[in-house]
C-alpha cells in the first residue's frame, strides 16, 4: 500500500514525471509516525484521540519520562511499528526545542529503522 508522499508541515512531492509522488514501505511509516506524532490531540475532527501533540511540550518544563511513554504508546498504534523488540526513545531538552531520536523495528519489512527530529 501506498499514501502520497508529504511530510507534515511540507508540501505534496512530484514524481520525476510530473506526478504526485508516492511513499512506500520504510518511508511510508516514517512519515506516518511523524505525523501522528506532531499532530494534537482533537485536530482531526473524526479521530479525536489521534495524536501525541509533541509541539506543546515545546518550551514547557516537560517530564521527559511522561513525553517518552506518551510517543511510546502512539508507536504502538502504528502497524508499521514491530511490538518486539520495543522501540527505543530517547529525548534531549533545550529550552526551545525538544529532540527526539526513536529506534524500532519496522514491522512489514523487519528492519532496524531509526527516526529522529527536532520538534521548535
Amino acid at each position: 500500500m501506498s499514501d502520497l508522499y508529504h511530510y507534515i508541515g511540507g508540501d505534496l512531492t512530484t514524481s520525476p514525471t510530473g506526478d504526485l509522488a508516492l511513499a512506500s514501505g520504510i518511508e511510508r511509516g516514517k512519515q506516518r509516525l511523524l505525523r501522528r506524532l506532531l499532530t494534537n490531540p482533537g485536530d482531526y475532527l473524526f479521530e479525536p484521540d489521534y495524536g501525541a501533540g509533541l509541539g506543546r511540550e515545546v518550551g514547557a518544563a516537560s517530564n521527559l519520562a511522561r513525553v517518552a511513554a506518551t510517543i511510546r504508546g502512539q508507536l504502538a498504534l502504528e502497524p508499521c511499528v514491530a511490538a518486539n523488540p520495543p522501540p527505543t526513545v530517547e529525548l534531549h531538552a533545550e529550552r526551545d526545542t525538544l529532540a527526539v531520536d526513536i529506534r524500532y523495528t519496522d514491522a512489514p519489512s523487519g528492519e532496524p529503522t531509526t527516526l529522529s527530529f527536532d520538534v521548535s
